[in-house]
């Protein structure tokens, strides 16, 4: 398996991070926790899986501040070692550098990622208090979630346009083996996880099959990227990525810390830098 062109393509998004860089169980991590002197649950976290561009891709330490102004801490590993996708595969305008994304990928399977995710997630329990944490995943972090879920050692598994499943293979196994309750957010436009896999997805868990809790929201209109790299400038993409948002604020607070506030989108939509 491989990734497909739309995940490494996309719109850099502006804006100022307000969260840190911190050195946690030997993995850099950026840190995002809500401002303001607000009262937050000290013992969950959000386990923020980015896509192949890594926490260095402002995107998601942007996205990761959103969480934390609606009351999570939120931690981002860097699982790639600081080894991201480079950002001249992204930006428009840049003088074309070959890049083996095959040759990338083969560097980052779960051999070298996942022990930097059990690192952080292990030195957050012991130093740091955290009992309950959930998992969001964006295309290459996808993977990752369904991982965490089926051993059981997250509270509530959110994924995004996820990438690198084994459809149905992945989706038989989360029945089988997780008790996560897990929320999906996919698109029509979508070599990595097509209508097709959506559909094989509903078959395996939607419809009470899954008991834990199963829910897909699809979103017309966009695709595989929508919401870490969408084009902001587009109402559509726009719109469709503060709904995931949003439905994954309140399926957080639901299954990870029970809060029965509603969500907010507490950051204006940041502007456009590149678009590909």
């Amino acid at each position: 398996m491989s990734l497909c062109n739309d995940c490494i393509r996309g719109v850099t998004h502006e804006g100022t991070p307000k969260g840190a860089w911190e050195v946690i169980g030997g993995v850099n991590t950026y840190v995002a926790t809500p401002r303001g002197g607000r009262a937050y649950p000290r013992n969950v976290a959000i386990l923020f899986l980015p896509d192949a561009y890594g926490p260095q891709l402002i995107n998601s330490r942007l996205l990761a501040d959103d969480f934390a102004s609606n009351g999570f801490q939120v931690f981002i590993p860097d699982y790639l070692d600081n080894d991201p996708l480079p950002p001249h595969v992204m930006v428009p305008g840049m003088p074309k550098v070959p890049f083996d994304i095959d040759k990338w990928l083969a560097k980052h399977g779960e051999r070298q990622t996942r022990p930097l995710i059990d690192a952080l997630m292990r030195a957050l329990r012991e130093e740091r208090g955290i009992e309950r944490f959930a998992a969001v995943g964006y295309c290459f972090g996808g993977k990752y979630v369904f991982d965490l879920a089926c051993e059981n050692i997250i509270q509530a598994a959110v994924v995004a346009h996820p990438s690198l499943l084994n459809v149905p293979g992945d989706f038989e196994k989360y029945v089988q083996k997780s008790r996560i309750p897990l929320l999906m957010h996919t698109c029509p436009i979508d070599s990595q996880f097509p209508p097709s896999a959506a559909n094989a997805a509903d078959s395996i868990l939607g419809n009470g099959k899954f008991a834990p809790g199963y829910v897909r929201l699809n979103y017309d209109g966009c695709r595989h990227g929508f919401t870490i790299r969408g084009d902001l400038s587009d109402p559509v993409v726009k719109k469709a990525k503060e709904d995931a948002f949003k439905a994954t604020v309140a399926w957080l607070r639901v299954h990870l810390c029970a809060s029965p506030r509603g969500p907010r989108y507490d950051r204006e939509a940041p502007r456009i830098r590149n678009v590909l």
